[in-house]
């Protein structure tokens, strides 16, 4: 220990009685003897006077201190005071054990008061030397940090306030610790507040990292104006000046807004201040322009990128994969894989799946099953997703029996099947009119303790409406909101639909108000379906109030909608209006398929004398009109 450290120790110890003396000198002899401490027989009460003389003995080493202080902690009825920390965060702050110092810190914050730890390391520590200086300067910035992480958000305020008026100088990183845990806990004016004091101190070192973790909570409370003015205000101050990453950060938040505008403003802002894009710039955009369906926007700023010679990596790959199987563009996407593979850019778990998702939509299962024996090669990991997308693929190919077996291997090795699996494979029986196996596989999943969601109780309402037991769907549906699980425009649709077939109209106009209270919007298939229902009740007007309806809010008809109409106007002979909606419907690039033709052929004819005349729920007779093979069109006609 060097002299100005003893020095400062020898200020700590106080004149002992011989009892107190001969005690410290016993511990002292017990430590030095042994890596713990540990008293030969029961010792009374340690003193503080005791404790302060034998931490700052210049003979025990550190770890001797440590461990005659894990004593006092732990079994001794006194328990070390703040002096006693202070005198032991000094020995370990001149033997350089800063991590140590930390520790100790850490525990005394949640035990001691930290205002009062402050006044006492200035009472004990008020001398002019260098050493004493920088260890007050070091245990400030370290008590900063150690206030953020227990989110102790004031108290550190205080001790930056204490630093800066004794004129102290607290580490920038340190500011940043602390910048980060009030961003997490999301205190944004905190956070705001704390920045512009570290500005106004002058005495710290504010980097463009404190101003981008500033900018980035800003962003995410969606603040972006107050951010860039933030920017503008500490580059004219000559402060900081943001770089690509703050920009990144502002271009990011306005993507994830949704605000083109916004987006084009940074990008034009960047070029003004002479701000080249970096990588992470190009991924973002490329995520920007693909994910609003500019999947061309995507491929000219990849082309920079090559144009630059920058240095692409895994996550661009893979970005730009991924987009192109979503738009059905499997040929580009296995030509940018085999280009990535070619640059040495191996490729992870989520190019794979990227690329596996692609080719089973395209219905390619040989080249997914390819890709997931490459995988395998390459000592990529498996995942649940990968191998729920191959039998989902399976599946909608009507290929259970391959679909079955993938689900045996992925169990092999080692991986569970979960609610999506089991969802997956009772869909894929549902539509081959497998009803029981589909049943069976979802109670299978209850049984194994697999929480069902809205996609299993959705499969569930599905296979009832099919087996048309509608009473049973509707239990069902009553079922979820018991459990909490809340029904989405697929279940919904699922019921309306079923109950528009069985020509129980009054009960699908029920369902669609419910779903409306909600919260939840029709689409095109809930308007369909109830259309074609009103049509085939003989309602053919109150149909055409439903696609007026549509229309008003904005929902674009299908082929399948006009399909519809046409077919009610054509069995009431209304001719003439019919040919007016295949007319609307040309003019839309809407193409027309054979029920359409049949429709509008039938409505040319008379109807003939041996039609059938029931009786619709309203009380209304209605007419099933043949189409021109002679052939009566039904509800699944339109929406299959």
């Amino acid at each position: 220990m060097c002299s100005h450290s003893h020095k400062t120790l020898s200020r700590f110890i106080t004149p002992l009685s011989t009892q107190h003396l001969q005690l410290a000198y016993n511990i002292i002899q017990n430590l030095l003897n042994s890596t713990h401490f540990k008293p030969h027989s029961a010792i009374p009460c340690i003193a503080p006077q005791v404790t302060y003389y034998v931490l700052s003995d210049p003979s025990l080493p550190p770890r001797s201190c440590l461990s005659f202080f894990h004593f006092l902690t732990t079994q001794n009825p006194q328990k070390p005071d703040l002096k006693a920390h202070l005198i032991l965060l000094y020995r370990l702050f001149s033997a350089q054990k800063f991590a140590l110092m930390k520790t100790l810190l850490n525990s005394l914050v949640t035990e001691h008061p930290v205002p009062r730890f402050v006044d006492e390391c200035e009472s004990q520590f008020v001398s002019e030397s260098e050493s004493e200086s920088n260890f007050v300067e070091k245990l400030c910035d370290m008590l900063l940090r150690v206030c953020a992480d227990n989110r102790m958000f004031r108290e550190a305020i205080g001790v930056f306030d204490y630093a800066i008026a004794k004129g102290l100088v607290i580490e920038g990183r340190s500011c940043i610790v602390l910048l980060l845990a009030l961003k997490r806990c999301n205190e944004v004016e905190f956070c705001v507040r704390f920045f512009h004091r570290m500005v106004e101190s002058g005495r710290v070192d504010v980097g463009v990292q404190s101003l981008t973790v500033v900018v980035d909570v800003l962003c995410r409370r969606g603040e972006i104006e107050r951010a860039k003015k933030l920017m503008r205000e500490m580059a004219e101050r000559g402060i900081v000046r943001s770089t690509v990453f703050t920009y990144n950060t502002l271009l990011n938040a306005c993507v994830v807004r949704r605000d083109r505008r916004g987006v084009d403003e940074i990008l034009g802002l960047m070029e003004r201040e002479g701000i080249l894009p970096c990588l992470t710039t190009y991924t973002i955009l490329i995520e920007w322009y693909a994910s609003s369906g500019r999947i061309g926007e995507a491929e000219k700023v990849f082309e920079e990128m090559s144009e630059r010679n920058m240095k692409m990596d895994v996550y661009v790959y893979t970005s730009m994969i991924s987009w192109n199987c979503r738009a059905g563009n499997v040929k580009r996407a296995l030509a940018l894989f085999d280009e990535m593979i070619w640059k040495g850019i191996g490729p992870n778990s989520h190019t794979f799946g990227a690329m596996i998702s692609g080719m089973c939509k395209a219905g390619q299962m040989e080249a997914a099953e390819i890709l997931l024996e490459e995988m395998q090669i390459k000592g990529v990991d498996l995942n649940v997703v990968i191998f729920n997308t191959m039998m989902d693929g399976y599946c909608k190919r009507g290929m259970m029996d391959e679909a079955f077996r993938l689900q045996v291997i992925m169990e092999r090795k080692g991986l569970e099947a979960d609610v999506v699996t089991y969802s997956t494979l009772a869909s894929g029986l549902c539509k081959l009119h497998r009803y029981e196996e589909a049943k069976r596989t979802l109670n299978l999943m209850v049984e194994k303790g697999v929480a069902p969601n809205v996609v299993t109780y959705t499969t569930f309402i599905e296979i009832y409406c099919k087996e048309g037991n509608l009473a049973e769907a509707e239990r069902i549906l009553r079922d979820m909101d018991k459990e909490g699980i809340v029904p989405n425009i697929v279940t919904y649709n699922t019921l309306i639909d079923a109950n528009c077939k069985k020509e129980k109209l009054k009960q699908a106009h029920v369902l669609k108000s419910e779903m409306i209270g909600k919260g939840i919007v029709p689409d095109v298939f809930t308007y369909t379906s109830l259309i074609h229902g009103e049509c085939i009740v003989d309602r053919v007007d109150e149909a055409l109030k439903l696609f007026s309806e549509m229309l008003v809010k904005g929902i674009r008809g299908s082929v399948k909608t006009y399909t519809a109409i046409i077919y009610g106007l054509s069995k009431e002979g209304r001719e003439d209006e019919a040919f007016k909606f295949y007319d609307e419907m040309m003019r839309m690039g809407l193409t027309p398929d054979d029920r359409v033709y049949a429709a509008l052929v039938g409505s040319l004819h008379k109807l003939s004398s041996h039609v059938a005349v029931k009786q619709n729920e309203y009380g209304e007779r209605k007419i099933d009109s043949p189409d021109a093979s002679g052939r009566l069109l039904t509800h699944d006609d339109f929406c299959s």
